[in-house]
């Protein structure tokens, strides 16, 4: 078992390796002009507008509902388990601000995205 773990990290290595320099052959056929419109890519950004709301929501009642049990059992605990508690909060912390920040910084790609498909 020790083995495996030793081997695997450089597997992982290797493989990640032969496909990021995997050559890639490709051919010109004929004068192919690609336009794209602002009416075709707004499905996507409704799609994806719609995806980030809903982890925005699921994500903030799964955060507030955490919150609420590891403080009530941070009220109820002794010294000990308030140590504790205290521990387990940074990484809830942590945790809460990347899945709000990750959500609003998505939002800004696709709004910028948005706004470049539609300047052209």
């Amino acid at each position: 078992m020790k083995k495996l773990i030793k081997i695997l990290p450089i597997i992982m290595t290797v493989f990640m390796v032969f496909t990021a320099v995997t050559p890639v052959f490709a051919t010109v056929v004929g004068n192919v002009t690609i336009t794209p419109s602002a009416g075709e890519t707004q499905g996507f950004v409704n799609v994806g507008n719609n995806i980030l709301g809903i982890i925005q929501v699921v994500g903030t009642i799964i955060a507030v509902g955490v919150l609420m049990v590891l403080g009530i059992k941070y009220m109820m605990g002794s010294a000990e388990e308030k140590a504790e508690y205290k521990k387990t909060m940074l990484p809830y912390i942590i945790g809460a601000v990347i899945l709000f920040a990750a959500v609003n910084i998505a939002r800004a790609v696709v709004g910028l995205a948005g706004s470049i498909t539609a300047g052209n």
